[in-house]
């Protein structure tokens, strides 16, 4: 049985839920159908079994370790990585005139979650490559585009993003790192970067840094951040990798999980001169590099889905197997034991990681069905559609991170005693997702940018769109015999309403704040919940005469049930007590924590 993917699944979400084929009726991808589709995700996943899969344990025994200054990593990556940029992986969604496949994004997302459920600490090399260009793509000139694109398409020169220092994590108005511009054109970048995912390694003929830094004599504080290209070596007057441009590796950070992937302290300009290139404009870094970012953060939602399904599929599987116990019916000890996935509570452990799992992979293809339809359609109507993303990304990079990171904990109480040694992978998994609450914004900066800036945005209308497609799904669900989960859902609406109100009109913006990672996780739950009740319709509505299909289908309207009846109704609560204005994360003082601790 596939470990890296229930395709049975993904094509349910993907052709019959978010009805990916009907992009292909648009000029962007008329050169794509539905085998197609097919043949590409079949092409994905025998290199992320053959490839990819075999790597995973060893990636993680053996991390990455300094020797003289460079990275040296397992055998067999370079190749593992090697057989995704000869498919073509690398160029998935850019345009056929770049070299790319023009694939849509709902499409790449499908793909590359079978690399990332396979090895994700492999797997975040080419996303945060691919990041990278799509940044270079957007907002670099034409000479950037052309030198840097083709050799970044085609897995040769790889690319990180360089946001984080020592002394400023989130907060990015703190970073340190100048540039400074000379006469040339060029600049002289000078500081240190900190946590450096990808930052240095010996995978590829370069390493292109997107750096963050501020030119002397700009504003203060972010308005004062530009971007620039400093790559690892400076490319000759033919584009090949010329002389060491100074970024030096001072050190690797020895991580829980995602031990694959290096993660760098980086020093600029100290061992001498290092060359940057702007990108775009001075002092509008941080809106290109949050691009960059937003694409990362739908990214870190798919790696925290792909981690849990990873874990499902496993304790599943151990679960069918495993013999243990007998039914409280049946307590015969001369009987033969039973698999323990006939114990109910089992089945409510592997039907939260369903839950979790399938819920979060729909949010994330529904998110890149928005990137997709934006990219084709008349301003206004891409504008809107934007408005929702701005929304929804907060939500799925976080809501998928702390459910599916939950899912993973089940999956080795599943397994028991056996789950907590390294004899399985469950354990690797969890240690895996664990990072994806934290990169790329922390859990809480994703509630305070929801709550405090995009359910604001343009008066509220990217929320108010999200409540319009939501309520029509609700209509749908009523004519499908869903009446009760349908009013869960509308009051559930009303109540995501109160809160939002209640916030966003108190003065006391440090009160308003004060429960905004309740609130993400309460409008997290409210929108897997509407998705999920997408599913349960279009599973009613199915026809088949298959005892498979039918099983599947039935599976569905099980797991959604599941969802509205443990998972949703605690959205109530929180939204419940956001409203409230409730401050006592407000009023315990520093003191209150060190109290009666002796010194």
């Amino acid at each position: 049985m596939a470990m890296i993917v229930n395709r049975r699944d993904l094509d349910f979400l993907l052709f019959e839920v978010h009805g990916v084929e009907t992009l292909f009726d648009e000029q962007r991808f008329q050169h794509l159908d539905r085998a197609t589709i097919t043949a590409m995700l079949d092409t994905a996943q025998a290199i992320a079994e053959k490839a990819y899969l075999p790597l995973a344990a060893k990636m993680d025994r053996d991390e990455p370790a300094m020797e003289e200054g460079r990275v040296h990593l397992p055998e067999g990556v370079a190749d593992a990585i090697g057989k995704y940029a000869e498919a073509g992986l690398f160029a998935q969604t850019f345009d056929q005139s770049v070299g790319g496949l023009q694939l849509p994004y709902v499409v790449s997302m499908a793909i590359n979650g079978m690399f990332s459920t396979a090895n994700q600490p492999l797997a975040g090399y080419a996303m945060l490559t691919v990041a990278a260009a799509h940044l270079l793509e957007i907002w670099g000139d034409e000479s950037q585009r052309n030198l840097y694109l083709p050799r970044m398409l085609e897995g040769r020169w790889f690319g990180t993003m360089c946001l984080s220092e020592p002394q400023a994590g989130s907060s990015l108005a703190d970073i340190t790192t100048r540039a400074e511009p000379r006469a040339d054109g060029s600049y002289h970048i000078r500081g240190t970067k900190m946590w450096i995912s990808g930052g240095d390694h010996e995978l590829s003929q370069n390493i292109v840094h997107m750096v963050l830094a501020k030119v002397p004599g700009g504003p203060s504080g972010v308005k004062g951040i530009s971007l620039f290209i400093v790559p690892k070596r400076l490319p000759d007057s033919s584009g090949a990798p010329g002389r060491y441009n100074n970024v030096t590796l001072i050190g690797l950070n020895h991580k829980m999980g995602h031990r694959g992937t290096t993660n760098c302290l980086l020093n600029f300009g100290e061992a001498g001169p290092t060359t940057g290139y702007l990108v775009g404009n001075l002092h509008e870094g941080l809106r290109y590099m949050f691009h960059m970012m937003n694409e990362a953060r739908i990214s870190v939602g798919h790696g925290a889905v792909s981690s849990a399904l990873a874990g499902y599929l496993y304790s599943l599987d151990y679960a069918s197997e495993r013999l243990q116990g007998r039914s409280p019916n049946r307590k015969d000890p001369n009987l033969p034991q039973t698999p323990i996935i006939e114990h109910a509570d089992v089945r409510r452990m592997l039907l939260q990681q369903k839950a979790a799992v399938e819920g979060g992979l729909s949010l994330i293809l529904y998110c890149s069905t928005l990137i997709d339809r934006s990219s084709v359609l008349a301003h206004a109507e891409a504008t809107d559609l934007n408005l929702m993303l701005e929304v929804l990304t907060p939500i799925a990079k976080s809501w998928p991170s702390e459910h599916c990171l939950e899912a993973n904990k089940l999956a080795i109480q599943v397994l028991g005693g056996a789950g907590y040694v390294r004899d399985h992978p469950v354990e690797r998994f969890y240690r895996d997702n664990r990072l994806n609450p934290i990169h790329e914004g922390a859990y809480g900066i994703q509630g305070l940018d929801l709550l405090d800036r995009k359910v604001r945005l343009y008066g509220g209308r990217g929320l108010a769109l999200i409540f319009d497609r939501i309520a029509q799904t609700i209509t749908d669900a009523r004519g499908h015999g869903f009446s009760a989960w349908a009013d869960q859902l509308d009051g559930l609406m009303d109540a995501w309403k109160s809160a939002t109100t209640a916030s966003t009109h108190c003065t006391d913006r440090v009160l308003a704040l004060a429960n905004a990672t309740i609130y993400l996780d309460a409008a997290g739950r409210v929108i897997v919940g509407w998705l999920w009740l997408q599913q349960a319709v279009v599973a009613a509505q199915a026809k088949t005469t298959s005892k498979s299909e039918t099983m599947f289908y039935e599976g569905k309207l099980i797991t959604c049930r599941f969802y509205f009846s443990h998972m949703l109704p605690v959205a109530a609560l929180q939204f419940a007590l956001v409203g409230s204005l409730e401050d006592s994360c407000i009023a315990v003082r520093p003191e209150h924590f060190h109290a009666g601790r002796t010194a």
